[in-house]
C-alpha cells in the first residue's frame, strides 16, 4: 500500500461543500467515487480541511492510501480522466506513511475578492458583486488588529459549543486593483465562516458603520454579535496549503 499526497482545485459554485452529504453534489464524494473506482475497493481521502457550499480552492490537498501498483503520473492521469470538468488534480507524489493532510498542515492561505465597481454577471460566481465604494484605508488599518492570536469566537457562527476558537493569523492583507478588492489570510487554522466574518466586518467598517479600533473589542466580546454580515461564499478561495 502506497500514500499519495494529492494536490487538486475546484471550482465550488456547483457544489454543496466539500463534505459528503446525502442526496448532494459534494467535492468529496465526486474524489471518492474516482478513487474508489481506480483503488477497486472502497477509498476516501483525506482532506487538510472542508470548504462550504460555493467556496472555491485554487489548491486544496488530501492523502489516500491505494492498494493498486500506481505511480504518481499515473494516478494524476486516470483520477482526472475520471473526475468531473469543475475538479481538477494539479499533482500527485509519493509521501511517507507519516504525512497527513490535515494535521501535518502548517498553515493555510485563503483570499476573498470583493468587486466595488460595476455589476459583472460573469464573475457573480467567483468574485462577490458589492459594487459599492468602500474606505480602503479604513479596512486596511482594521485587518491590521486581527493578526496574531486571538480567540476568534466573535467571528465564528453557531460557536457557543465550540471549546476552543483560537487561533493564529500570521499575515493578513488588503490589496485593490481595478475595483476589484483581494483580502488575504494566511493562518494555522481557520473556523468555519471565520474568514467570511471577518471580511463581513471589514465590509462595515469601509461603510463607515465602525471605527478600525473597534476590532479588539469585537474579539473581546467572544460573542457573535450585530456587527457585520457573513460574506457570501462566492468571493472566497483557499489558495494554498503548506506543510
Amino acid at each position: 500500500m502506497s500514500r499519495f499526497k494529492i494536490e487538486f482545485s475546484y471550482d465550488g459554485s456547483l457544489f454543496y461543500g466539500f463534505q459528503t452529504q446525502s442526496n448532494k453534489r459534494c467535492i468529496e464524494s465526486e474524489i471518492n467515487k474516482v478513487l474508489t473506482k481506480i483503488n477497486k475497493r472502497q477509498t476516501c481521502i483525506v482532506a487538510s480541511g472542508r470548504t462550504d457550499k460555493g467556496v472555491h480552492a485554487l489548491k486544496q490537498v488530501g492523502h489516500v492510501d491505494i492498494d493498486i501498483n500506481i505511480d504518481e503520473k499515473g494516478l494524476k492521469r486516470v483520477m482526472n480522466s475520471y473526475l468531473p470538468s469543475d475538479i481538477h488534480v494539479n499533482n500527485v507524489s509519493l509521501v511517507n506513511d507519516e504525512f497527513h493532510a490535515r494535521y501535518s498542515c502548517k498553515s493555510k492561505v485563503y483570499k476573498y475578492y470583493i468587486n466595488v465597481g460595476e455589476y459583472n454577471p460573469i464573475q457573480r460566481n467567483y468574485i462577490f458583486q458589492y459594487n459599492y465604494k468602500l474606505d480602503i484605508l479604513s479596512m486596511k488599518k482594521a485587518i491590521k488588529y486581527l493578526e496574531g492570536v486571538h480567540d476568534f469566537r466573535s467571528f465564528v457562527s453557531y460557536s457557543k459549543d465550540k471549546i476552543n476558537c483560537v487561533r493564529e493569523i500570521t499575515c493578513a492583507n488588503i490589496d485593490v486593483n481595478n475595483n476589484i478588492i483581494e483580502i488575504t489570510f494566511e493562518g494555522n487554522g481557520f473556523l468555519r465562516y471565520q474568514v467570511r466574518n471577518m471580511v463581513g466586518v471589514l465590509i462595515w467598517i469601509g461603510q463607515n458603520k465602525m471605527e478600525p479600533e473597534g476590532i479588539p473589542d469585537i474579539l473581546d466580546l467572544k460573542s457573535r454579535d450585530n456587527f457585520g454580515k457573513c460574506a457570501p461564499a462566492s468571493g472566497l478561495y483557499l489558495v494554498d496549503v503548506k506543510y
